[in-house]
């Protein structure tokens, strides 16, 4: 079982090998949330993510002849890129095995980074099981991504320098794939501060660590798709689970809507990257999961910024769908000349900004006679989106409810 002093061991082993990531407050989300925030941007380490601290300390202390062999790990990406950065650093050969799901950005920065890529299996745990059968095969040291004394140290080294940063904290919110970084950020910060309030986060798709909590030993969950991919691991650590149960004070879940938004609202109020496991924190926060942070000072470690660009794109867009600052409008017109005209310079004079039109005669339930109109609209929020609405009706125009899958695309 880790302690302080292992933490403390860790941060002087890595020393400056590792950003000190900073811890920045946010004046928007202390407004918007009633307490004081503050976010941990672990994103911003070389690898993308935090990963970096516990591969970094478990591969320092490896045997001479351990880095001869040299080492396989099994992760969903982060941990992958933090084994093969710091293994090609100290002259250490890496076999990392992915699930064939992995994001590209994180694939392709693994082998960047100088690590041996295997693609396997649909989630973590069937990569997980193929690494431990190659570490026999090849006679390699296997590098776990969570359930290790030395990796949760390492992630430990977190905690610490929140303490630094923010001498008053009151609460720490942390997301849970495997139980790592809470339990090595929980390790140093009750040892050091027990009245300071852990708080763990975990998908409603995924709810692993929840379930082994009131199975009381690790517990398989099934298999789910989440974009939040970084901790979707179906069974938790036993060494991580001891932990958390211990320290943790609470655990939350959030689902993928509210994990879409976070990753929106941090992209354009902090201006910041993060990933879907990332954003869990701030989505527990912002949506009211986490009534205790209540005007206290609270920070939210985004653990990783490594999203592929294409999932970022669809979260964009459905997050301004959301908010509907994006909007799609059916409109029934007359079929004579000057009819999408007259529509949309009402669009134009409700100051709305046109991204798509389609027109369409043939559509299903269009009468003889009429024209069904499919407008993709730039609005300024859900008021803005009414006000357009309203000055379309108030002109004599009917708006047709379609199921989104009728609608073209």
């Amino acid at each position: 079982m880790i302690g302080i002093d292992d933490v403390r061991a860790a941060r002087a082993r890595i020393g400056d090998a590792v950003y000190r990531s900073p811890c920045a407050r946010s004046e928007h989300f202390s407004r918007r949330c009633g307490a004081t925030t503050y976010f941990k941007l672990e994103n911003l380490q070389m690898t993308g993510s935090f990963k970096e601290r516990g591969a970094l300390n478990r591969l320092l202390t490896l045997q001479p002849e351990e880095r001869r062999r040299g080492t396989i790990t099994a992760s969903a990406g982060n941990h992958a890129q933090a084994v093969a950065f710091h293994a090609s650093r100290l002259g250490i050969s890496s076999v990392v095995v992915m699930p064939k799901r992995t994001p590209l950005i994180k694939v392709a920065n693994t082998r960047d980074m100088g690590g041996e890529v295997i693609l396997h299996g649909d989630d973590f745990d069937a990569a997980y099981a193929r690494a431990r059968e190659i570490e026999a095969e090849r006679d390699l040291t296997f590098v776990h991504p969570f359930d290790d004394d030395l990796v949760i140290a390492g992630q430990g080294t977190i905690g610490l320098e929140l303490l630094d940063e923010v001498p008053d904290l009151d609460v720490v919110i942390v997301a849970i794939g495997g139980g790592g970084m809470i339990s090595g950020i929980a390790t140093a910060v009750k040892a050091l501060r027990p009245q300071v309030e852990v708080i763990g986060v975990q998908t409603v798709a995924v709810p692993s660590m929840i379930r082994s909590l009131e199975s009381g030993t690790p517990t398989l969950v099934p298999p789910a798709t989440t974009i939040a991919d970084g901790i979707a691991v179906k069974r938790p650590g036993e060494r991580t689970l001891e932990i958390v149960c211990r320290l943790v004070d609470d655990i939350v879940t959030v689902g993928e809507e509210e994990i879409a938004n976070a990753m929106l609202l941090l992209l354009e109020r902090e201006k910041t990257v993060a990933e879907g496991a990332a954003a869990t924190t701030l989505a527990a926060l912002v949506n009211g999961h986490v009534p205790r942070a209540a005007g206290k000072k609270v920070c939210m470690v985004l653990g990783g910024g490594n999203v592929d660009v294409n999932l970022l794109a669809r979260v964009i867009e459905r997050g301004l769908m959301k908010d509907q600052r994006l909007v799609r409008l059916d409109v029934k017109l007359q079929d004579r000349p000057g009819a999408l005209a007259n529509l949309l310079r009402l669009v134009a004079e409700a100051e709305a900004n046109v991204l798509e039109v389609h027109h369409e005669r043939a559509f299903e339930g269009v009468s003889l006679g009429e024209v069904d109109v499919e407008l993709t609209l730039e609005t300024r929020g859900a008021e803005h989106a009414a006000e357009i609405v309203a000055q379309i009706e108030a002109a004599g125009l009917e708006i047709v409810e379609r199921p989104e899958e009728h609608r073209r695309r």
